[in-house]
């Protein structure tokens, strides 16, 4: 029943996104082709507007269970909506072990896990230095990480672009997986922070790489995109 309540919740909440976009939105999505179909898989993405979620969720070819902080939880209407659609609770800037262990259940099961390991958004204003959960929860699963990169949606603004078409771009990089070993370091979790940062840098235009906008390649066309413009 939960799962059912679950792609109840999360069809429900595409119609809605597209019906939004289609009204307010001028959106270009590339390498969609790049996402796996199906089998675990972490999604991480900079994060510059709370616009973005339902942004990803439309562009993302996979059902997503989102790490939200955990204050949404807590908020009338919108909690219990959260907990329905699976969404995984977590406290921000902590050790949030539940959140961890409910991270890894999700990826045991083939989910799809979205994260933004920048912890917080940054309102275009360049990427922040990574937090250590994203690479820690790849190093522990073993699953593949999906860098993703979005723009445009630093200037989204409700309800002022109700009324105004935003164009906002979202790429998808190639999946990588981080080099396990028996026992996870202090050490392998910095490198695979950094890692992630600079896989994702490399997708967004110079002027949003921020603290990764050295030793960063510049964003690459795919040979094959996908372009919406709902």
């Amino acid at each position: 029943m939960t799962r059912f309540l679950r792609s109840v919740f999360y069809y429900a909440n595409l119609t809605w996104v597209r019906l939004i976009l289609l009204v307010v939105g001028n959106l270009d999505i590339q390498g969609r082709e790049n996402v796996p179909r199906d089998g675990p898989l972490i999604l991480a993405c900079n994060h510059l507007n709370n616009a973005d979620p339902p942004v990803l969720t439309h562009a993302t070819p996979r059902q997503i269970a989102w790490l939200t902080k955990a204050e949404w939880f807590s908020t009338p209407v919108i909690g219990p909506m959260m907990k329905i659609g699976g969404m995984i609770p977590v406290r921000r800037f902590d050790a949030d072990l539940k959140a961890l262990r409910q991270a890894q259940e999700h990826l045991q099961q083939g989910g799809c896990l979205g994260m933004f390991p920048e912890g917080t958004r940054s309102h275009g204003e360049g990427l922040k230095r990574g937090e250590p959960g994203s690479a820690l929860i790849a190093l522990r699963s073993g699953a593949p990480v999906q860098p993703v990169a979005i723009w445009g949606t630093e200037r989204v603004k409700f309800p002022r672009d109700f009324f105004r078409r935003t164009r906002a771009h979202v790429q998808f990089g190639h999946p990588f997986t981080l080099d396990r070993q028996p026992k996870v370091t202090r050490a392998d979790i910095e490198s695979g922070t950094d890692r992630i940062m600079r896989e994702i840098a490399s997708l967004l235009p110079e002027e949003f790489r921020g603290a990764y906008s050295s030793g960063t390649s510049p964003p690459q066309a795919n040979a094959e995109t996908t372009a919406t413009n709902p």
